[in-house]
């Protein structure tokens, strides 16, 4: 089998409605679809998700990069994809979420042409998983308003946007604390909002809400006030966006600046470097969430088959697609009850888009 044509397709993708997190609005997304085709019978998929605040990356350089590579795979053999990416290595170095796209194509050959999904193949010690749903910043009325929704919708587990303004924080938190009642795991993403000491004040307010995480509540750069934190306070602290790739795994391990670490394939580059991530964070005795960007459901796909294949992964938050409107990939999962399915069918899922 043979490499005969690499596309690169824009997806522009409509949201249902604009969102704030604690530094950007986001009222529009856009992904870039890369389709390894072959001399054989079957396409392999993949999806970047750049975001230039998180992965460094901008829409047009993604795609740039990734039609400039294309040209360059063909005639290679797609089943020997450690060895086809690690030839673009360099080429796409700064650019994740491109990394990331080619090597979800061809893991989704691989699992078409073994008649795998490639759940199963990454390991599938689950067959499903809950997943956590995102209450975006708002007035304490409007985030009520949407947690209620959302546990009406099936969710169990919540996550909740803040790091704009303490105070408001802890008034959002505490009404969805009575909303969701006592069992309800309330997760805090504070998006790098606030400094140490600030961030302490604030958790040691909320002690009677229960927090069960609390996400990036500290500047990506600044590891010493992450470090700061987890010993002050009795919850775990979850490094998100001070988590780019290997090197920052292991030295987050080894500073034991946190209790646990945010995988997300767009921003590591791909399935392999985020089991190499998860082999850290088991070894350091870190537990694992599995996270996405704004991304279609065939790049969720991706996030799922790999939380699903290792028993360290605690939690899943891939609900980056659920609020796109006309996802062209949607039907290789299905959400029942919270949980996120994987479909069966071969590679993640769909022939072709």
């Amino acid at each position: 089998m043979g490499i005969v044509r690499v596309d690169v397709v824009r997806l522009p993708l409509t949201l249902r409605e604009p969102y704030t997190i604690a530094y950007e609005t986001v009222d529009r997304a856009e992904n870039v679809l890369v389709r390894v085709v072959t001399d054989g019978p079957h396409v392999g998929l993949g999806i970047a998700a750049p975001d230039e605040g998180v992965t460094g990356e901008r829409i047009d350089d993604t795609f740039r990069v990734l039609s400039d590579v294309a040209s360059g795979l063909v005639g290679q053999d797609p089943l020997r994809r450690v060895a086809v990416c690690h030839g673009v290595s360099d080429a796409l170095a700064a650019f994740p979420s491109a990394r990331s796209a080619l090597d979800q194509a061809l893991l989704d050959l691989l699992g078409k042409t073994a008649s795998l999904p490639a759940w199963r193949l990454l390991g599938g010690f689950r067959t499903r998983i809950p997943t956590s749903a995102t209450v975006f910043l708002g007035p304490v009325e409007r985030v009520v308003a949407d947690a209620r929704r959302l546990l009406d919708g099936g969710f169990r587990l919540l996550k909740i946007k803040g790091g704009d303004d303490p105070d408001l924080d802890e008034a959002r938190l505490r009404a969805v604390r009575q909303l969701a009642g006592p069992d309800t795991p309330l997760l805090f993403d504070a998006n790098q909002g606030y400094d140490a000491e600030t961030a302490r004040s604030l958790l040691e307010r909320l002690a009677d809400v229960r927090l069960a995480i609390v996400e990036q509540p500290c500047p990506a750069d600044d590891v010493h006030a992450l470090r700061q934190l987890t010993r002050s306070v009795p919850l775990p602290v979850m490094a998100d966006e001070s988590l780019l790739g290997l090197a920052d795994a292991f030295h987050l391990a080894r500073g034991e600046a946190v209790d646990m670490v945010n995988i997300k394939l767009a921003k590591v580059g791909g399935i392999d470097e985020a089991l190499l991530i998860n082999g850290v964070a088991r070894a350091a005795g870190l537990e694992v969430m599995v996270g996405c960007m704004d991304e279609c459901a065939l790049s969720i796909a991706a996030g799922l088959a790999f939380a699903l294949s290792r028993p360290n992964v605690e939690y899943a938050d891939l609900d980056g697609h659920l609020d796109l409107l006309d996802d062209p990939t949607s039907g290789c999962l299905s959400l029942v009850d919270g949980e996120l399915v994987p479909s069966d069918a071969p590679g993640f899922g769909l022939a072709d888009v």
